[in-house]
């Protein structure tokens, strides 16, 4: 969630009017229009909504075209169907499933739910053009996010709770996700961003496979919250083009407080970021400004120093190139549980924020992207 929405709508609030719209097949006339029908906010004029469609059709309109020379690295798996292979490998391991580092052994293809709360029925909560993520995936013509339901790590403080643990989704078939691709890539966005996919790997890789043979040409996006297991992430070496890892906490009695008893996160995150690094290298942006390949990873900056920012700014520095890409971010906002928990019950501070810019700098940390405060 970042300051650089078409709409000015947070994520949260974009996901939610999408989900009863989007997948039902409506107009962004009836999305637009549906962020206005909570109680006590202002509706949207007719004239608002034409303007928002003049503007999303002129940004498609100027969207870059596909490069004919860029190749995405699973078309190459896509044409020996290898692709399919590792899919149906993944497909098999949800029998006992290890898909995760939590490893829960739950039976989802018999439909059991596994520790994510989500069986091997796939259900997907909103697909659309997204204007909120980094400049240099979104470009013109937005980031093609495709947000799945159900989560592996259950975050305290999560502020897709609804989705993420709730569930609230729509049953998919393969071939719809697929479609859903396609369908992105046609309103011109410049990358698939799949949005939490851990516990869904199997069935992404299924779909690009289907979809790279009906004409899918655009860099994959592996958006996730950083609890990887290392085994899972070395079966997409090949077909993932960037890697998006959050890296949440750097300290493990705060993740297993505030992660669902994730007390091995910052572990187990820092070897899954360092094989994404083997994998697909430093992000650098086109002549165009958009990414193609790379490692950017996140870093939500909390209150009361409970993420560990400066221990993950020392770790990035001393294992990961300098110029890796470091995404520091000043948005989090305590909802769902958070509360609860009196150290994240509120919003960071500018000193905060600033102290952890700081600590990046003098780390040696070169290619940072700072939203917000400076």
């Amino acid at each position: 969630m970042r300051g650089n929405s078409v709409t000015e709508q947070s994520r949260r609030q974009f996901i939610q009017s999408c989900l009863c719209f989007t997948l039902s097949g409506l107009s962004p006339t009836f999305v637009f229009l549906c962020t206005g029908c909570k109680k006590n906010e202002k509706s949207t004029s007719l004239p608002d909504v034409l303007e928002y469609e003049k503007k999303e059709r002129l940004v498609v309109e100027r969207a870059a075209k596909i490069d004919p020379n860029y190749e995405p690295a699973y078309l190459k798996l896509h044409r020996t169907g290898e692709l399919k292979k590792r899919g149906e490998e993944l497909w098999n391991i949800m029998e006992s499933c290890k898909l995760c580092p939590r490893m829960c052994g739950f039976n989802r293809l018999a439909g059991k739910k596994g520790f994510c709360q989500a069986t091997s029925k796939l259900f997907v909560a909103s697909y659309h053009p997204h204007f909120g993520e980094e400049r240099s995936l979104v470009g013109r013509g937005g980031s093609g996010a495709i947000f799945f339901s159900n989560c592996g790590l259950r975050c305290v403080f999560c502020i897709n709770w609804e989705i993420s643990q709730g569930g609230k989704g729509k049953l998919t078939s393969i071939e719809e996700l697929a479609q859903m691709m396609l369908s992105l890539q046609k309103r011109g966005c410049h990358n698939i961003n799949l949005v939490t996919p851990t516990h869904y790997s199997a069935h992404i890789l299924l779909a690009v496979d289907i979809a790279a043979g009906k004409g899918l040409r655009l860099p994959l996006v592996y958006n996730t919250c950083g609890l990887e297991r290392l085994e899972i992430i070395k079966m997409l070496d090949g077909i993932i083009d960037i890697y998006l890892p959050d890296f949440k906490y750097g300290d493990g009695k705060m993740a297993a407080k505030h992660l669902s008893a994730a007390a091995t996160y910052p572990e187990i995150t820092e070897q899954a970021i360092l094989e994404m690094q083997r994998q697909v290298g430093v992000a650098r942006p086109a002549k165009d400004g958009l990414m193609f390949r790379g490692l950017m990873i996140r870093h939500l900056v909390m209150p009361n120093r409970v993420a560990g920012t400066k221990e993950i700014i020392e770790w990035i520095a001393q294992n990961l190139p300098k110029d890796t890409y470091f995404n520091i971010m000043q948005q989090y906002t305590p909802t769902h549980k958070a509360f609860e928990y009196p150290e994240i019950s509120r919003r960071i501070t500018q000193e905060e924020f600033k102290e952890a810019v700081r600590w990046a700098k003098a780390a040696g940390l070169t290619n940072l992207d700072i939203q917000g405060w400076r």
